[in-house]
């Protein structure tokens, strides 16, 4: 009897530590990242599995503006947010008193000029229309492109900062219509041309490398300056999470993935 009964405690206590042993397996470590559907969101997909295989939990949350995942982000309801390049960001947080960073440089998208009503920059006509982004960054980044064109002149110095009231030479009268970002593809049928992001082109299906009429050049130093990043918000850029994040961003898959999918449309730099 007494056998059994050591036994059967034996038997309880070899139970209890397997238990034990089974709850104290560690829980991967969430992440939560906001991003726009293309291409940011589709590079995340494949960021998640490498991610993984780290001890990490990759939530992407799609947004389809360009200022709630800042705002996310600065409120702590993200963790990061990928979508935007850095003077977008210096922008956002000088208008809105934000405090998001960066924490990792990953791919630059050409801007690109598209045929609206039009078919081609050389034949647009007196008074034409040409859609730009609103936001002033993007906006200044268009204007460059169609000073590039010769569609218009800009003033001496405008730059980066170039607004319309820039425009110091335009021959053919157009009109310059600012519109939300992410309607510029749906108002290529009401305009003349427009001047569009590369992640909005792309989830239009438009492909800046072989639609466009006319797109930045990869190679010059846009290709820096307007890198899309990794936003935080200041003091979590060096947070171990943050760091697998970027890793597995800057990882030869998802450089991989980028060269083999979007066809020179999304260029990582890493």
């Amino acid at each position: 009897m007494k056998k059994k009964i050591t036994l059967v405690l034996a038997l309880v206590l070899i139970v209890a530590l397997l238990a034990g042993c089974g709850s104290s397996k560690k829980e991967p470590t969430k992440i939560r990242v906001g991003a726009t559907p293309v291409p940011h969101a589709e590079i995340l997909e494949v960021a998640k599995d490498l991610l993984a295989k780290d001890g990490y939990e990759l939530e992407i949350i799609v947004y389809n503006d360009y200022v709630q995942p800042n705002l996310a982000v600065d409120s702590g309801e993200l963790d990061a947010n990928y979508f935007q390049h850095t003077p977008y960001l210096n922008s956002f947080n000088a208008e809105n008193g934000t405090k998001v960073v960066s924490a990792g440089l990953i791919h630059y998208e050409p801007f690109g000029i598209f045929a609206g009503k039009t078919a081609a920059i050389a034949d647009l006509a007196d008074g034409a229309k040409v859609a730009i982004p609103n936001d002033a960054t993007n906006g200044a980044r268009a204007l460059l492109l169609l000073q590039q064109e010769g569609v218009i002149t800009l003033a001496d110095g405008a730059g980066i900062e170039a607004t319309v009231y820039d425009i110091t030479g335009n021959p053919k009268n157009v009109e310059i219509v600012e519109m939300e970002a992410a309607q510029l593809p749906l108002s290529l049928k009401d305009v003349d041309l427009a001047v569009i992001n590369g992640n909005y082109a792309l989830d239009a299906g438009l492909n800046p490398t072989t639609d466009a009429l006319a797109i930045e050049d990869a190679s010059g130093d846009a290709a820096q300056y307007y890198a899309n990043l990794v936003g935080v918000k200041e003091g979590n850029e060096n947070s171990e999470a943050i760091k697998a994040l970027v890793k597995a961003l800057q990882s030869q898959e998802v450089k991989d993935f980028i060269n083999n999918t979007y066809s020179g449309a999304v260029v990582p730099i890493f």
